[in-house]
């Protein structure tokens, strides 16, 4: 494992464009970064830590040790801040862009580069195509972006279940495994536990029930060493319903749409010209049992018919959806290629 003293973090708070306090954390290492600003965003309902799991190498020290200046969002899905009903809508108009501006004033960088993750991916992907973050030249999206397939059961889950539990739960959380706060909470990890057998940790198995349709969903347990699979017990927390809500309606439309209505984002991001001129690279575990590894795809297909030859799409063989980042092989696998992917030159 990597020594952690090698690295500094830094903490930025900025404010996003509705004035809720987010904040950027700055990784550097032991010499000054020799290449540019590179933003990682998480997905919901989790945080920016996701990015630091107990492996030998991690992705932030992988990117750090290779010369960028690490910059990771903590966005309003984040469980490190306040709760709050947030929509991909919002974070795409208030968060992403302030995020960027606040990381090119820190450093005087005209531009940046950016790893997205999920739902830190799908509403990073809303900024972009709507022109909201133009300094960002290279976007290496993970698991899903603008189109959005996911195995039948949790679109069952998503059209029935979630509209059922709204008025009585606001909110689930992967930490009711552990500890649930009232009776509900409680019916809903024991039905959980139930059905799930595939490990003894109960926070993994609420959040294969809250993200997807696996025994596990959003890792293969093969691909995580045991110190990864007990820490995610500690990095998954509240996700409101409010986003499974939009969710529903992306599944439904089969790409992403817009629910509140900004000015600022058109209401379906796939019936018009992306206002960006990024470059993209879209990753797909092909065991993702979270959003269908054909959800990169057709977001790839979509982008090379606008641009032939210039963007990318790789399928990981073996990989699902958070083990891209967290596996226990991912720096030996995946980050090489990330790395190639932000190093690649336009043409």
């Amino acid at each position: 494992m990597a020594d952690s003293s090698a690295y500094t973090k830094r903490v930025v708070p900025f404010r996003a464009g509705d004035g809720l306090q987010l904040n950027l954390i700055n990784v550097s290492g032991k010499h000054p970064a020799s290449r540019g600003p590179v933003l990682l965003v998480h997905g919901a309902g989790v945080r920016a830590n996701l990015f630091s799991a107990p492996v030998d190498t991690s992705i932030v020290e992988f990117l750090v040790d290779r010369g960028y200046d690490v910059w990771l969002e903590n966005w309003r899905a984040s469980i490190d801040l306040p709760h709050n009903e947030w929509t991909l809508d919002q974070a795409a108009v208030y968060d992403h862009p302030n995020a960027v501006r606040t990381v090119l004033q820190e450093t005087g960088a005209s531009s940046l580069d950016a790893v997205i993750h999920c739902q830190g991916s799908t509403s990073f992907m809303m900024s972009a195509v709507a022109g909201l973050v133009p300094e960002v030249k290279t976007i290496v999206a993970n698991a899903v972006s603008l189109h959005t397939l996911v195995p039948a059961w949790s679109g069952l889950k998503i059209r029935y279940f979630m509209p059922m539990v709204r008025p009585l739960l606001p909110y689930v959380n992967p930490q009711w495994g552990l500890k649930a706060p009232n009776v509900l909470a409680l019916a809903l990890s024991l039905g959980v536990q139930a059905v799930h057998h595939e490990c003894d940790n109960p926070v993994c198995k609420m959040v294969s029930f809250t993200y997807g349709a696996g025994f596990p969903a959003l890792w293969r347990h093969e691909n995580l060493n045991p110190a990864t699979h007990e820490w995610i017990k500690q990095e998954f927390g509240d996700v409101p319903i409010s986003f499974f809500v939009q969710m529903d309606r992306c599944v439904r439309a089969g790409h992403l749409v817009g629910v509140d209505g900004f000015k600022q984002l058109p209401s379906d991001f796939v019936a018009q010209q992306p206002q960006t001129d990024a470059r993209f690279s879209f990753l797909a575990g092909q065991r993702n049992q979270c959003f269908l590894p054909e959800s990169q795809r057709r977001t790839y297909e979509w982008f090379d018919g606008l641009h032939k030859n210039f963007h990318t799409f790789h399928e990981l063989p073996g990989y699902s959806h958070l083990d891209v980042f967290i596996g226990k092989a991912a720096a030996q696998e995946v980050f090489p290629l990330i790395a190639a992917e932000l190093e690649k030159k336009a043409v």
